[in-house]
């Protein structure tokens, strides 16, 4: 099995994998099991044409093939895409596979990355102890719209399977098949998932950001036609090097002469990554800025940095001029797909040959190209060659675009590229599961209940929070959180503590052990009597008495010594100690040697933890330190120090 892991095929960085299995396969025969994929395939795009025609993704669209069996993987329909710089399109994905689940009841989905099963990684704090990344191999699947992990099973007659080894595939989806109940995930941890899909369908558009860009005519023609085709200029532009920038010096396809006035659809992270990169052209490429203050200054700097990538790209396209694409209408799965599509209202009754028909067929087309991928041609055509192929099919007139500057809608707000440090702290609070109890999220509250609460809050629960952390029992991989942090009952065992106080301290003489205080490595005699058998035991004890005796005077010694020193007044002594060390606090010098003979008072170690803490807190400013790390880990949460001074 260890050998089968490490054969594997790596998941390239950056991108996501997905596997569609039949759950429960009606037919053993390899050509009638693929037929039922490949039908099942045109149900599934017929039914995310919707989704996906309006998506506009980072690099690699979500697309779907056949796959033959292979080892132990049945066959399956599966494909990668590379997301790049915009990690939602990963969980656009998984919406997806939830949503084909949910929609085809026979169908399993398998999905990970290169970090492995990032569905676990968002759920980790609910995991149960046993699942980690060696036992989570073949055992996690989306089915029917939700998450199901295999249990580990511990007898024989349970469901699920052992921890400590791998189930295969055909395996794990019959254990999935026969007890579905069983292997459904707990609340806690579909809830995680469900959160950090909330939003979806409509977070489709609330991702999308539309600005005014002042482009070459070329540009706004294209992205009229094929708005999908902003991503890849987008990335042209941002991951440009010096070899690049040399087919912009004099500009053949999109010239600056032209430039007009349009509104173009971009991404959060495509808008984010062309609006935050700085860039001056050069001056032989005719494009000039106004000055900062003009109002339609940012309009001409996101236009000419989208030129220079449209420009980079198009002087690429020679590299593959010589193929031509083939019509959709030559695969033999466009005619099933395209029954579908009416079948499932996609044309919303348009008259066949009509505009909008025409335009709703072309985003069809375009989206069968991407998502049903051959094994001869690569995932993504060559871009370049698509936008010099939307020129030369559309007629357009530089005039009529100049008239539609004065019909442009307005432009999207981009305040959301500023985060406030309250909003991050939010954020940063949602994403480490602070102020999360239930599986919802603490509503915000008006200003007088902070207060409120801030007022009321008890120093109790950081010295008990520590007292748990410090007694806790961890194992080698590192400091847990002890149960009571976890909204768990705290318990200990107090005749366990008594008894190994009175051991440490040595009121029970009768339990001290000879081995803590002389080596044992004197040979049994069994020829000793009884008598001189007794004299060793009592000379044992006494050396065990002696020894602590001595042990007693050396601390206290210490003690003496450092009472006097800013050591011993650093720390805080109880009421009735500080009463009296306060009284005598000016003729400390003068009583030096009555302070030896003076009974040293206890420590007040509550006090001291939580004044040490609270100055630990004060020093870190607001920026995270040691104090605050090791409090947020145990629960709690101090409120911001009010006093600036």
């Amino acid at each position: 099995i260890s050998m089968d892991v490490l054969q594997r095929p790596s998941i390239p960085e950056d991108a996501v994998q997905y596997q569609l299995f039949l759950v429960h396969p009606e037919s053993s025969e390899a050509e009638a099991h693929e037929r039922f994929l490949q039908q099942i395939l045109q149900n599934i795009l017929a039914e995310l044409a919707p989704l996906l025609v309006q998506y506009i993704w980072q690099h690699q669209p979500f697309n779907l093939r056949y796959h033959p069996e292979k080892g132990d993987v049945p066959a399956h329909l599966g494909g990668v895409t590379e997301f790049g710089d915009n990690v939602e399109d990963e969980w656009f994905i998984v919406y997806l596979l939830k949503h084909i689940t949910r929609t085809f009841s026979d169908i399993a989905a398998v999905v990970c990355d290169n970090d492995g099963q990032f569905l676990l990684i968002e759920a980790a704090e609910h995991l149960p102890k046993w699942l980690d990344p060696d036992s989570s191999e073949n055992r996690v699947f989306l089915y029917r719209g939700e998450l199901h992990i295999l249990p580990n099973r511990t007898h024989s007659g349970e469901a699920g399977w052992p921890r400590d080894s791998v189930p295969t595939v055909a395996q794990a989806l019959e254990v999935l098949h026969s007890h579905t109940e069983s292997c459904l995930a707990k609340q806690p941890i579909c809830a995680a998932l469900t959160k950090r899909l909330d939003g979806y369908p409509d977070k489709i558009q609330q991702n999308f950001h539309r600005a005014h860009c002042y482009v070459p005519a070329g540009i706004a023609v294209v992205l009229s036609k094929s708005p999908d085709l902003i991503a890849p200029a987008v990335s042209a532009f941002y991951l440009r090097d010096p070899v690049d920038l040399q087919a912009c010096r004099t500009f053949h396809t999109f010239t600056p002469d032209t430039r007009v006035m349009t509104s173009v659809k971009f991404t959060h992270c495509l808008y984010a990554q062309l609006q935050q990169q700085s860039f001056v052209p050069d001056r032989r490429s005719g494009f000039t800025l106004p000055v900062h203050s003009h109002p339609q200054y940012r309009a001409h700097e996101l236009g000419m940095k989208l030129a220079h990538g449209f420009e980079i790209l198009c002087s690429k396209s020679g590299q593959s001029s010589s193929e031509k694409e083939a019509s959709v209408s030559s695969n033999p799965l466009w005619r099933g797909f395209l029954d579908s599509l009416k079948k499932n209202g996609y044309f919303k009754g348009e008259l066949e040959g009509s505009v909008r028909y025409k335009d709703l067929m072309t985003s069809a087309e375009s989206f069968f190209r991407q998502s049903v991928t051959s094994t001869h041609r690569p995932a993504i055509q060559n871009p370049g060659q698509e936008m010099l192929k939307v020129l030369e099919d559309t007629s357009y007139s530089l005039e009529d675009l100049k008239n539609q500057e004065a019909h442009l809608p307005p432009e999207d707000s981009d305040a959301w590229l500023d985060i406030s440090p309250q909003e991050l702290e939010r954020l940063l609070e949602e994403r480490g599961g602070r102020g999360v109890s239930d599986g919802t999220c603490k509503t915000a509250q008006p200003d007088e209940e902070v207060q409120e609460e801030e007022a009321g809050y008890s120093l109790i629960a950081v010295t008990q929070g520590m007292k748990n952390f410090i007694n806790a029992m961890s194992s080698h991989e590192g400091a847990e959180i002890p149960s009571s942090c976890l909204a768990q009952p705290f318990s200990f065992d107090p005749d366990a503590v008594t008894s190994a106080l009175d051991r440490l301290l040595g009121s029970k003489d009768e339990e001290l052990d000879s081995d803590d205080f002389e080596d044992d490595d004197e040979e049994d005699d069994n020829d000793v009597d009884e008598d001189e058998g007794v004299q060793n035991c009592e000379s044992q004890e006494q050396a065990g008495a002696e020894a602590l005796d001595n042990l007693r005077k050396y601390m206290d010694e210490m003690d003496q010594e450092l009472q006097s020193t800013n050591i011993g007044r650093s720390f805080t002594l109880n009421n009735r100690a500080s009463n009296k060390a306060d009284a005598s606090k000016s003729s400390l010098a003068e009583l030096g040697s009555e302070l030896v003979e003076e009974e040293i008072q206890p420590l007040d170690v509550d006090l001291n933890l939580v004044s040490n803490l609270l100055e630990s807190l004060a020093s870190q400013a607001g920026l995270a330190g040691p104090a605050s790390n090791l409090l947020q880990s145990l629960g709690i949460h101090i409120p911001p120090d009010a006093d600036q001074s």
